[in-house]
């Protein structure tokens, strides 16, 4: 039963994962669009197309991290809430599980995030700056 309940909520966090992750991509597409003549005149002015993927995957990083430490927040909070109403229950998250949530989401938000980057380092500069 413990194995079962186990894999359930195994099956729930990978879905949350692909959701997140997605939506990363989504907002990081989302960006690359928009971003297009900026990106056109970092190219003309002689940025190469890893100095552009870094700047991308860093956003990536940045949002996923963002979203991570809201979530961190928000698990802290229903702890605290939890020892409030049940003070002898010990709701405290371990440091292994606090660590691997944000790892975990870091992690998501770059691999997702590298198909933005790698479609915003491959424009044509001339082609970028046009769509401006």
């Amino acid at each position: 039963l413990l194995g079962a309940l186990t894999l359930g909520v195994a099956g729930i966090a990978a879905i949350s994962l692909a959701v997140a992750g997605i939506l990363v991509m989504n907002v990081m597409l989302v960006s690359v669009t928009q971003r297009t003549g900026e990106i056109g005149l970092l190219k003309a002015l002689g940025a190469t197309g890893s100095t552009i993927r870094q700047v991308f995957l860093t956003e990536a990083a940045m949002l996923s991290l963002a979203g991570a430490l809201v979530g961190f927040a928000l698990g802290h909070l229903g702890a605290a809430v939890i020892r409030q109403l049940y003070p002898t229950f010990p709701a405290y998250p371990p440091d292994w599980a606090v660590l691997a949530g944000l790892g975990t989401a870091l992690v998501t938000g770059i691999l997702f995030g590298v198909l933005p980057a790698r479609r915003a380092a491959q424009l044509d500069p001339v082609q970028a700056l046009a769509k401006r």
